[in-house]
């Protein structure tokens, strides 16, 4: 199996995904290819999410699909596209270009890392054309569903499936009340200076209002690393700003999230899909509805939950408890696992509620989540040499005022192939050469991280002078 990501996040999301769809998740080659651009993670993003490949190489769009293709190598069976959007439509479009007919050729896989709240028909229609489109629940795959169908567009390759990294073990409380509270944050949610400050600041405040509960800030980069999304105003800066600076029982902190969760009784966040990680443990979880419950937020996902809840009503002791239905439908909770107040009342002798066994209904109640997927991704390495060339609902006739500027972005023409000059394999090239791509390759990098993270809010603020 290969795997082509282009973040940190989507590699982690790509390489489980991966295994789990193999027969033998234990036995699996993985063959890692990370796109080269703004957000291709560091050795140290890699390192924390936790997947090793059998081989991890950074390629272009062109490199990629020229390793596809190449005669010399042992192909590939099933190729997982952990991508952007306008990147899985590139490669679908690629793909189409080298198998323009039936053939012999991988089966291509896609999906989504976490809650889809925002770009939903846009995204799924560039993802649209690749033999598996992975729904992370009943009410995404419905969702997914009812988008093709729309446009009367296939929607056969919809499945079914959960969040690969849902697992780690269930909550145990610590104790009552919290001991460890951690605030999720995530890049680009929300994006404006004054609500990042808020929030932390509200963060710190929580810690100084319960000195005996530790308070972390769970960041997700470093400053001048770049993630699935852009992070212009890192919080480790503004903390740096904040007015008395963080107490003692308030620290920032890195780590692999299913680790930081193992300790966590409170798990705080806007949007995060640290939620559902954290839901599917059984540890509470608050959405935070302090800057309102709004789209470009993305904690609208998250009606009916029972999770919303702001910092004031966290402060006063609020411990949200979620609605099992809410969680069946999206995925999320281990089969036949009982709400935290359910477990709380069996364990004083009192009857568990209804309600409880609800949780767990969806694909994965009583059996593998990912079992479906697995049972269509056996048919389809079935027709083995007989498998149809990749059919982008985009194409010139449907899109042409849209499709060429996304494969454009790529180095491809409107027919799928290289454009003249596109960034290739270079044959003959000394390791010194090679080299020195790679440094002004990192450098020019570098330069960009610095102008969206320094130059770019500097001259935003003088704009609105």
């Amino acid at each position: 199996m290969a795997v082509l990501a282009d973040s940190d996040t989507r590699w982690k999301w790509g390489a489980l995904t991966a295994r789990r769809l193999s027969p033998k998740p234990g036995s699996v080659r993985l063959t890692g290819f990370l796109l080269r651009g703004r957000a291709t993670p560091t050795a140290r993003q890699l390192g924390e999410v936790g997947v090793r490949a059998d081989r991890l190489t950074e390629v272009t769009c062109t490199e990629f699909l020229t390793e596809l293709s190449d005669p010399g190598r042992e192909p590939y069976d099933v190729v997982v596209l952990a991508l952007v959007g306008g990147a899985v439509q590139a490669v679908l479009h690629g793909a189409r270009a080298l198998w323009p007919g039936p053939g012999t050729r991988p089966v291509l896989v896609t999906g989504y890392v976490g809650v889809v709240y925002e770009k939903l028909a846009d995204g799924l229609l560039l993802r649209h054309g690749a033999d598996l489109v992975l729904a992370n629940s009943r009410h995404d795959a419905e969702r997914f569903r009812e988008v093709y169908e729309g446009v009367g567009a296939d929607a056969a390759a919809v499945v079914e499936t959960a969040l690969p990294f849902l697992d780690g073990e269930p909550y145990q409380p610590a104790g009552d009340p919290p001991r460890r509270v951690v605030f999720a944050v995530q890049p680009s949610v929300p994006a404006g200076r004054a609500d990042r400050a808020y929030l932390l600041g509200r963060a710190a405040e929580h810690a100084r209002l319960h000195p005996e509960r530790e308070v972390l800030i769970k960041l997700r980069s470093r400053p001048g690393e770049h993630t699935t999304h852009v992070e212009e105003l890192p919080y480790q800066r503004l903390a740096e700003r904040l007015p008395g600076g963080l107490p003692a029982n308030c620290r920032l902190a890195y780590g692999n999230m299913g680790e930081v969760l193992d300790t966590t009784d409170l798990l705080v966040t806007v949007s995060s899909t640290a939620a559902l990680e954290s839901l599917h443990r059984g540890i509470p979880t608050a959405i935070l509805t302090d800057l309102g419950i709004r789209e470009s937020l993305g904690n609208h996902h998250f009606l009916g939950s029972g999770c919303l809840a702001s910092w004031t009503q966290l402060d006063a002791g609020l411990l949200p408890e979620p609605d099992p239905h809410w969680l069946a439908a999206h995925g999320v909770g281990r089969a036949g696992a009982p709400p935290r107040a359910a477990r709380a009342e069996r364990a004083g002798g009192g009857p568990v509620p209804q309600a409880a066994a609800v949780l767990g209904t969806g694909a994965g109640a009583g059996q593998d989540p990912h079992a479906a997927a697995r049972t269509r991704l056996a048919e389809l390495l079935g027709q083995a040499g007989r498998l149809p060339a990749p059919a982008p609902y985009y194409t010139g006739s449907t899109a042409p005022g849209y499709l060429p500027g996304i494969l454009a972005r790529h180095h491809l023409g409107p027919d799928g192939r290289p454009l003249p000059g596109a960034a290739g394999p270079r044959e003959g090239e000394s390791r010194l050469r090679r080299t020195l791509r790679a440094h002004l390759r990192e450098a020019a990098r570098g330069a960009y991280r610095h102008g969206v993270q320094r130059v770019a809010p500097v001259i935003r603020r003088l704009g609105e002078l």
